[in-house]
């Protein structure tokens, strides 16, 4: 009796596929590793940045409309009131009589001095923003004297609008230990004379200089030295059209007023400062006849 033929049996497994566990890790971290790159990417700049250059990144990302005074009269409405009520007085007045010609006019003038003086500030900003968007605008009508912008900041200042003409490492406004200009300064000043002769403020010229670092000499006074290029400057400008009457002075600080007080001896240092004064420029003779 033979044996029965056995079936052969093949059992298959099916391998289950793994659960999709989706791509926001790759994301996150993809985000994580651009954030880190540009984090050391800044820290890298700015470690390779001098101080003055962090200074003028500063003023250039620092918004100028906004008041740095924290008190009423820095707001919207400079310090005025709403209230139309105008001034009242103390003192008791008849009903009957009414008010006089002289009362009128007494409020009058009242109101229009408060008008003037609350809108001054606002006024004299104004005029000084104007004055820096014009003298900028004649420097970079000179595609010449592009290489200077470094050497030239203007600014707005408590007395006015600072022009400074400032030294800067490798490239300086005027000959090492002289009162002479370079060219490239008289070609700075040449082209922001006709913009200072439309403008109706007066002009201080002031000259400064670096301190010495210990132990070096210095051949030339700095009194003698800021004093010297200060009166250049001021020649340069007269030759150039501005009068005599709307410079008001010209003097030489030495390094008595350094740019950087915990670094006098920077090159930026070295500077000439024209300011336009926020004073009004005096009436000529003939409007007093």
């Amino acid at each position: 009796m033979s044996n029965p033929v056995q079936p052969i049996i093949i059992k298959k497994v099916k391998k289950a596929a793994h659960a999709h566990h989706g791509g926001a890790w790759k994301i996150a971290y993809a985000d994580f590793v651009t954030a880190m790159m540009a984090f050391f990417l800044l820290m890298w700049l700015i470690s390779m940045t001098t101080q003055e250059q962090k200074i003028g990144l500063a003023e250039y990302f620092a918004p100028t409309a906004v008041s740095p005074s924290t008190s009423g009269a820095g707001g919207m409405l400079w310090g005025t009131a709403l209230d139309t009520s105008g001034s009242k007085s103390s003192a008791p007045r008849d009903a009957a009589m009414g008010p006089t010609k002289e009362d009128g006019a007494r409020q009058a003038n009242s109101g229009r001095t408060s008008d003037r003086e609350v809108n001054r500030p606002a006024a004299r900003e104004q005029d000084n923003q104007s004055a820096i968007a014009s003298l900028r605008q004649a420097l970079q009508n000179m595609p010449e004297i592009a290489e200077l912008s470094r050497n030239i900041m203007i600014e707005p200042t408590k007395e006015g609008v600072n022009v400074s003409l400032m030294d800067q490492d490798g490239r300086s406004m005027f000959a090492e230990g002289s009162v002479q200009p370079h060219e490239r300064t008289r070609r700075v000043l040449a082209a922001i004379a006709p913009t200072l002769r439309r403008l109706p403020n007066r002009l201080s010229v002031t000259g400064h200089t670096a301190a010495a670092r210990p132990g070096s000499e210095r051949g030339v006074d700095p009194w003698s030295l800021t004093a010297g290029r200060a009166l250049a400057v001021r020649e340069i400008l007269s030759v150039a059209g501005l009068p005599n009457d709307r410079f008001i002075s010209v003097v030489g600080r030495a390094d008595t007023e350094p740019v950087f007080p915990d670094n006098p001896y920077l090159s930026p240092n070295r500077r000439v400062a024209i300011t336009l004064l926020n004073e009004a420029p005096p009436l000529p003779p003939s409007a007093f006849r």
